[in-house]
């Protein structure tokens, strides 16, 4: 999905890949842009596997995405068949792209309504996550109700 270089840390492999694909750091979650620089750091400790992994796009992310994940080697394991099938989730007409301008999304408020929490806490974003931004959210009102 993108240009990818590999160097050896140690024992450590570190991959960086750039020119990226505009995708999706998780499928229901937030979005990555072309821009974004993906290095992976891959650690064996003996049976064991350590897979790191570091985003930071300028476009989607105000603060760099970190995530690990660890296996275990099994010999005698096997991987079964991949257990998903591709499916058409929405039928559109032919030829629709479905968009909206910058400010004539009318569904963008509807989670905040739905929840009862305001708009802008809704959005997200770095400041959300630490426990600092409950003062500033006791300040903010949810959206109205229809």
């Amino acid at each position: 999905m993108g240009f990818s270089t590999g160097e050896w840390i140690g024992r450590t492999l570190k991959v960086t890949t750039t020119h990226l694909k505009e995708g999706w750091l998780r499928r229901n979650g937030v979005a990555r842009s072309d821009r974004a620089t993906v290095t992976e750091h891959f650690i064996r400790h003996g049976n064991h596997l350590t897979w790191s992994v570091f985003v930071q796009d300028p476009l989607y992310l105000e603060e760099p995405f970190f995530r690990n994940r660890d296996y275990t080697v099994s010999i005698a394991g096997r991987i079964g068949a991949y257990p998903c099938e591709s499916v058409v989730e929405v039928v559109l007409p032919e030829g629709y792209f479905p968009h909206y301008l910058p400010g004539q999304n009318e569904f963008l408020i509807e989670y905040a309504r739905n929840h009862g929490i305001p708009f802008e806490a809704a959005m997200g974003g770095a400041k959300t996550m630490y426990p600092e931004y409950i003062e500033e959210l006791s300040e903010l009102s949810p959206p109205a109700a229809e």
